[in-house]
């Protein structure tokens, strides 16, 4: 039996939103400064897991903050014509506005909260947490204490934190609240390497229960 959430925390890329094209193409215009072999949006999908504050000074070396700030000119520059909602995300959005939501992601947090505006979505959210809002990023447990702090909750049970990926379930056991797989991660070694408490194979099946739960 699930118990009955008091508030709803949801990761970003690949669980709310398709904003997969925008990053690629930063990416692809770092690697090709770098002369590195440049990526498919699958190969994005399949590798992007912790923040870039954590990976490029593994990939870059001590030319990480060039790289960087290649990285960060051309998101800004064309992110917005990027995303959009993946299928059946508003719904859910409708269903879980009977609890108090955030997002917590590891999308740098000034992107991050312009892709929310431009979406139309801020009245949906509380605390929108990014890269670098906390003093450490996912699958560190800071982001999402910091956006239960915003909304005056601790961490338990009832606490759902929803993702895509294992990375987003480790960080939800981490913080001591429900992890939540929707889809079946497939770009991420399955449902079984997630290791989730719950899982929902759709976006559909989330609205569904939350419609159910409120």
């Amino acid at each position: 039996m699930l118990i009955r959430p008091t508030a709803l925390l949801y990761d970003w890329d690949n669980t709310l939103v398709d904003g997969w094209a925008g990053i690629t193409a930063a990416l692809n215009a770092v690697f090709a400064a770098f002369k590195r072999p440049s990526w498919t949006v699958e190969d994005t999908k399949n590798r992007v897991r912790v923040s870039l504050r954590e990976s490029f000074p593994v990939m870059f070396g001590d030319q990480w903050e060039h790289a960087r700030d290649i990285f960060y000119n051309t998101l800004a520059a064309q992110h917005l014509a990027h995303v959009g909602p993946m299928p059946g995300v508003p719904e859910v959005l409708e269903a879980g506005s009977a609890w108090p939501q955030g997002v917590v992601s590891n999308k740098a947090g000034a992107f991050l909260r312009r892709e929310v505006i431009h979406l139309g979505w801020s009245g949906f959210f509380g605390p929108v947490i990014g890269a670098g809002d906390a003093k450490a990023d996912k699958p560190d447990p800071a982001p999402i204490l910091m956006a239960l702090e915003h909304l005056g909750q601790t961490a338990g049970p009832s606490v759902w934190y929803m993702g895509d990926t294992a990375l987003d379930m480790q960080a939800a056991r981490a913080a001591g609240v429900t992890a939540v797989l929707i889809g079946n991660a497939d770009h991420d070694g399955g449902v079984e390497r997630a290791a989730p408490h719950i899982h929902f194979s759709t976006a559909h099946a989330l609205r569904t229960r939350l419609r159910d739960l409120a």
